[in-house]
Formats: C-alpha cells, structure tokens, sequence
C-alpha cells in the first residue's frame, strides 16, 4: 500500500524504526564494552578500534533515536516545513563523526607500524568472533527491503556494514598473528578497516549534501520534467522550475507555467502521478518571464 503524506502510516513506520534502533543500541553497547576490554587485555589496536567503530555505532543509534523523535513533532509557524529534515542533520552527523574517527585509527596505525606492540592473538580471535555475531545480530534487526526507509536510519545500518567487515579483518588478524606472531597485522588491518568505513560513509555524506543543498533528487530528471509540462495543452513555456527534497521520502517541487488557461489542476495531477511528488506549488502567469533563479 502506499502512504504518502498518510499521517498514521508515517507514524506507524516512524514507531517500528525506533524499536529496531533500541534494540541495536543495547546490543551495540554490550559488545562494545566487551570489546573494549578485550582489547586492552590483548594489547590490539585492531579489536579497540572494532570497539570504538561500534561506540560510533551506539552514538549513531541514539542520534537516530532523537531525530525519529524530532521528525514526529508537527509543523509551526516557526518551522513551517516541520522537522522532518532533521533525519538528514543526523546522517551528516553521523557520517562526519565516522570521518573523524578514520583519521585517529590512520594515525595510531601508522605509529604501531612505525613502533610494533605485541599482541595476543588469541584473545583477539575469541572477542572479535563475538563482535561479528552481534553485528550480523544487528543486521538483521535493521536491515530493511524499504527503499524509502528515513536516510538517517540506513546511516546507522552502513555503521554496522562497517564494523561488521571490521570484525572480519580483526578476526583474520587474530589467527595470523597467533600463529606467525607478525604483530604488525594489527595496524595493517586497522589502515584497511578505516579505508572500508570512509568508502561506506562516503555515499550517505553524498547524498545528505545533495538534500542540504537543495539539489534535485535522484531518479528524477529535471529536463524530463519539465518537458512533461510543456506537453499540457496550452502551456507556452516552464520557468523558475524547482525540484528538491525536504527528507529522504518527501520531495517539493515548484514551477511557473506560461498559459492563457488555468491548467494547476493538470500539473498537479501530472506530477503526483508519474514522479509521486506531492508538495507541489503551480503558479500561472500569463506572459512569459526569464527565469530568476
């Protein structure tokens, strides 16, 4: 079914969203502490950065738990458009932190490479192995078939992407160093592992600017569109046409059609039917005038 602008539908995905999120976050936080000690008992740069990607991980479930929470609250006079764009605050937050964050591991990489430490391999296999299974756990939990599912959700589920694959890297570190004591591994991992977070966040840090900026979303061709409404009988020319996103699942567009007749309704219809926008301002002038923006 579909619910667009459906108050009741939005509410009842915005509810869901929250319970995934809660239960990743105590999952997240629980296996982070393990790690965490793990780590320092190891002596691992690898499994304590494992512990602090997924530190982010906690910090990006309850930044998403605010702005679901924020997202709800209706529009005001003040903010006219509502909260919904602050789910895009959250993912820019979220994927700058992760940034952050590579650039501390790249750096504590290089010094151990510079200046090796001895690790525990072993201890490192065994917490790391738990690491992965919780992240597969959280996965599940939030992986969603829904592509209209709010950007700063799917933000969250590329944190654990990441520190899944980060798992991975630290438990093969794990075995190689328990068996061939080649104590750099660790560092060598690390410099992958942050590699691995700044290509998953990248996409997401991408996509937040777009909608910050205004730009036109994707799977929507701007010249597309407005050639669809210079087709509408009695429509002599399309200016001041604008297409941008207010979050990920809601779109706005506005435009100014040259027309001796009132062709709004034909607009509006037209738009709402083969592009599902639904925030859309029609405006008739009688002359043409250039475009002003």
């Amino acid at each position: 079914m579909t619910c667009h602008f459906d108050l009741k539908c939005f509410e009842s995905k915005n509810d869901k969203q929250i319970k995934k999120l809660r239960l990743a976050t105590y999952i997240a936080i629980f296996f982070m502490l393990l790690e965490l000690v793990g780590g320092i008992v190891a002596n691992s740069l690898a499994l304590i950065s494992d512990a602090l990607h997924m530190f982010t991980d906690v910090g990006a479930f309850v930044l998403s738990l605010i702005v679901l929470k924020i997202a709800k609250r209706p529009s005001s006079p003040e903010m006219s458009y509502g909260y919904k764009r602050a789910e895009v605050l959250g993912a820019l937050a979220s994927g700058l932190t992760l940034w952050a964050l590579c650039g501390v591991l790249i750096y504590e990489a290089i010094m151990r490479i510079i200046t090796p430490h001895e690790v525990s391999g072993g201890i490192v296999f065994v917490i790391a192995t738990f690491g992965l299974l919780s992240n597969i756990a959280m996965m599940k939990i939030l992986h969603s078939y829904d592509k209209d599912e709010q950007l700063n959700v799917k933000a969250a589920y590329l944190h654990v992407v990441g520190d899944l694959l980060g798992s991975i890297g630290v438990i093969v570190s794990g075995i190689l160093i328990y068996f061939t004591h080649w104590n750099i591994i660790d560092p060598l991992i690390t410099l992958l592992f942050a590699v691995v977070i700044l290509f998953t966040s990248g996409k997401v840090l991408k996509k937040t600017i777009k909608i910050l900026m205004e730009g036109t979303p994707s799977g929507i061709k701007y010249e597309e569109v407005k050639e669809d409404l210079l087709i509408l009988k009695d429509v002599k020319e399309v200016h001041d046409l604008h297409i941008w996103s207010i979050s990920t699942k809601h779109l706005a567009l506005s435009a100014h059609l040259v027309s001796e007749r009132d062709v709004t309704q034909e607009a509006i219809e037209l738009i709402q039917r083969k592009y599902k926008i639904f925030h859309t301002t029609i405006q008739i002038d009688r002359q043409y005038c250039p475009d002003r923006l």
